[in-house]
């Protein structure tokens, strides 16, 4: 009789439900492990696409920005000519406007590059390099003004720099 005992628990192990319950319990935790991969991908693509829409937000007035400068730069060289003669209407007229669309950029972030002091290849560009009583490789004159949005650089200034002292010719021997 103690065989038949043994003989009955070994059946009870193996038994079909037992094998099924097994096999629910591994399936269940394979469903739960996918849907924790799942949940991770997904925040993670979550938070790309957050970073992606600060991004787009942040370039989003870059375009019209940078294609404002050409009319800033006009407004400036009108500036110059009305000065030049004194038609006092015209000028006031363009100053005006001037002001305005300065204040509009300056209100999307645009500020001027700054081109008192030394040549800095990351926000100028150098045209040229002249013999000059200034320091080697500071800006002496600014051919068109470079400007910032935020923190980049949307076009540089483009300046002329001071080269060596021209060496007075000696004689020669």
């Amino acid at each position: 009789m103690p065989e038949e005992v043994e003989n009955s628990q070994e059946v009870e192990e193996t038994s079909p439900e037992t094998d099924e319950l097994v096999a629910l319990r591994n399936e269940n935790e394979e469903l739960i492990s996918t849907l924790q991969h799942l949940q991770a991908d997904f925040e993670n693509f979550r938070k790309r696409a957050q970073r992606d829409q600060d991004a787009l937000v942040a370039r989003a007035g870059e375009r019209i920005v940078k294609e404002l400068l050409p009319v800033l730069d006009d407004l400036e060289r009108a500036l110059e000519a009305a000065e030049q003669h004194e038609e006092a209407k015209l000028e006031d007229g363009v100053k005006l406007v001037h002001r305005q669309l300065e204040q509009l950029l300056a209100k999307e972030g645009l500020a001027p590059v700054d081109t008192d002091g030394m040549f800095d290849p990351h926000v100028h560009e150098a045209l040229l390099t002249q013999p000059s009583e200034s320091e080697e490789g500071s800006v002496i004159e600014v051919l068109q003004k470079g400007y910032r949005l935020g923190d980049r650089v949307l076009r540089p200034a483009r300046v002329v720099v001071a080269g060596p002292k021209e060496e007075p010719d000696g004689d020669a021997a």
